[in-house]
């Protein structure tokens, strides 16, 4: 038989290939869709002035100096990412973190500068110790324990000075018990009621933080972070947590990392129909970086495809390093 002509025996009244048929009529009906405004660009923003120097673990991202966090955050306006997450990388590190609440510290002092240079970009500030501890770890310690009430009050300390410096955006990401209702209280009560917070609702004790943790040089000195992230195991807990830092007055939820965890992002979403942001965190960066140079993955599809994933499972805000390279092969 002809290959080209039709078996008399087959008769489709429903062929869903038809919408397939052209880019124009696929993109048409597209269920899903992607733009550089729901994307964000974490920013890693470290002392001194004129320093670009490149990640080791993520290729393509940088530790940047003030000035230079300011050039990046406008170069992705350029291309519509409007929103970034600034984290901060001191020189100086003690036991109890207190270059996180600095006034003149890196996050602070690039707070300033992006909001002076770009007012309508969206700052988010992320608020944690382990970046400012020399210990490594998200809170407090004694005796050998990550301490839940004393590191929260740091947590405040830390948030207020964000908002004072004009962040927009407050990100809690150290998992501590109540730290949203104690942030929501303390910059209401210093006439912040404006500023949301974007609570790290669900972050689990993941591997795929390790090249974060080397951009940061955050890594535990000691023991780990089982005792305060979630187990990867455990859906119906994150629930629970998402639940209550809504309860405590969260704006934004957040499931983190995001590819492993799509299951979660979509039970968050459809649950509780908050705003619902996911993390495409280093390690998921840093797989497709490698595959693609090592020519296993074409980078460009690989990188689509997995936020339109992330997007497909229900998140509105999709933290990215991907974001400005998102941004452009959107256009």
């Amino acid at each position: 038989m002809n290959p080209t002509q039709t078996h008399t025996s087959l008769k489709l009244t429903r062929r869903l290939r038809r919408l397939r048929h052209s880019e124009t009529l696929r993109a048409l009906v597209r269920e899903t869709r992607l733009s550089p405004d729901m994307f964000v660009l974490p920013l890693f923003v470290c002392e001194g002035e004129g320093v670009r120097r490149e990640v080791g673990s993520m290729p393509g991202v940088f530790n940047l100096s003030v000035d230079e966090a300011a050039k990046e955050t406008e170069r992705a306006r350029a291309v519509g990412v409007k929103s970034v997450l600034l984290f901060g990388l001191p020189d100086h590190k003690d036991a109890v973190g207190s270059a996180a609440y600095d006034p003149e510290a890196p996050v602070q002092s690039a707070i300033r500068a992006i909001k002076r240079q770009l007012p309508d970009v969206l700052v988010m500030t992320d608020v944690c110790l382990c970046e400012y501890t020399d210990h490594g770890h998200c809170g407090l310690v004694i005796d050998d324990e990550i301490v839940n009430d004393a590191t929260v009050d740091q947590l405040v300390r830390t948030a207020v000075s964000h908002a004072a410096a004009g962040a927009d955006v407050i990100a809690p990401s150290d998992m501590m018990d109540g730290r949203v209702g104690a942030i929501r209280a303390a910059l209401d009560e210093r006439g912040f009621e404006n500023r949301a917070i974007m609570a790290y609702s669900a972050k689990y004790c993941s591997a795929f933080y390790g090249p974060f943790r080397d951009a940061v040089a955050s890594a535990p000195k000691f023991g780990d972070r089982r005792s305060h992230q979630m187990d990867p195991a455990n859906a119906e807990e994150a629930l629970r947590e998402i639940e209550l830092d809504i309860e405590e007055g969260a704006d934004i939820v957040m499931v983190k990392p995001a590819l492993p965890y799509l299951d979660v992002v979509s039970r968050a979403k459809e649950r509780f129909g908050y705003p619902t942001a996911a993390y495409q965190v280093s390690g998921e960066y840093s797989m497709l970086k490698a595959a693609a140079m090592n020519g296993w993955i074409d980078e460009r599809r690989a990188m689509i495809e997995c936020l339109t994933a992330i997007r497909r499972a229900g998140a509105d805000i999709i933290i990215t390093y991907y974001a400005v390279d998102a941004a452009r092969a959107l256009a």
